[in-house]
């Protein structure tokens, strides 16, 4: 494949690619680790961080990834916005190109809006979560923090627990994680599993999808995305389905633990877990700003070389 234009899924990517990508993020990460945490490599590019739905960890890493590389950042949220008027998401959007921006990161409540903003937009778009669709870069910065520990995910087992019918992050990750050699388990509730989940084999037996497991993700219970009655009591779901230490001694004995977060301690996850040594939430969290940096490296100085 050629440059990347857009980041929007990983339909279409190859192996190679991937690799190269998160490759950049390791060079990214060693600029970070310097006393000056800057480098002029986007200086003269200008990134728009456009958030159509709240976020705390997306945008804030992206302003920042693109800082460090020495871009001018614009931020645009919905709230507050001639959105509020009636004003169309094409409208908006053409407005900002008219800024003569070079990139936009969107998220949109809506599966599919990054899609459509590649076609209206003659900038680099990177999809920063829409609907229940795609978050690529979440799933990235979970690879890289997973080769941390297990160096390749060539033949691992990776088991997704939680509400994965409601997840942009599974569905990322089941098609990310595969691309470079895993096996990709996701489990939860019937009613929080999807009919099809490609990439990923589905179960309701937790304990299926953690025997054995290399690497364990587990997902918040997403209940603004909820029908009516897809999701148990909580208090089943926490008795079935929360990740405790018991339930954790079936992985092999390392296995690292993500959370994509916002997490809800002490209903996916057992509170003392978030805090153990096999927590790498936090890990995730240093990722996002190496891997996003690494991101907008390649759209942006690969489209003009």
């Amino acid at each position: 494949m050629g440059a990347l234009a857009h980041l929007l899924d990983f339909a279409g990517w190859e192996r190679a690619q991937a690799e190269s990508l998160l490759e950049t993020a390791r060079m990214m990460e060693e600029v970070l680790e310097r006393p000056m945490k800057k480098v002029p490599a986007l200086k003269g590019f200008t990134v728009a961080t456009v958030f159509f739905e709240p976020s705390t960890r997306t945008k804030i890493s992206f302003e920042l990834a693109a800082r460090r590389m020495s871009a001018d950042v614009v931020g645009f949220t919905g709230a507050g916005s001639s959105l509020a008027k009636g004003e169309s998401f094409k409208d908006t959007l053409l407005t900002l190109q008219a800024m003569a921006l070079d990139a936009y990161v969107i998220r949109a409540p809506v599966a599919g809006m990054a899609h459509q903003a590649a076609r209206w937009l003659e900038g680099a778009v990177v999809n920063a979560g829409d609907g229940r669709r795609a978050h690529p870069t979440q799933a990235l910065l979970d690879a890289y923090t997973l080769l941390d520990d297990l160096e390749t995910l060539e033949g691992r087992k990776v088991a997704i627990v939680g509400d994965v019918a409601h997840s942009r992050v599974a569905r990322s990750n089941a098609e990310l994680l595969p691309l470079l050699g895993a096996e990709v388990w996701a489990a939860g509730p019937a009613g929080l599993l999807p009919e099809r989940l490609v990439g990923a084999r589905l179960t309701t037996d937790l304990d299926e999808a953690l025997e054995d497991a290399d690497a364990v993700m587990v997902l918040r219970l997403q209940r603004e995305r909820m029908d009516e009655g897809a999701l148990p009591s909580l208090r089943e779901y926490v008795a079935e389905y929360q990740v405790t230490e018991a339930r954790l001694a079936r992985a092999k004995p390392d296995a690292p633990l993500l959370h994509p977060g916002p997490m809800n301690r002490d209903v996916e996850l057992e509170g003392t877990l978030a805090d153990g040594p096999r927590s790498r939430v936090e890990r995730q969290v240093r990722a996002g700003e190496a891997v996003r940096m690494a991101v907008l490296y390649h759209l942006l100085v690969g489209r003009a070389a």
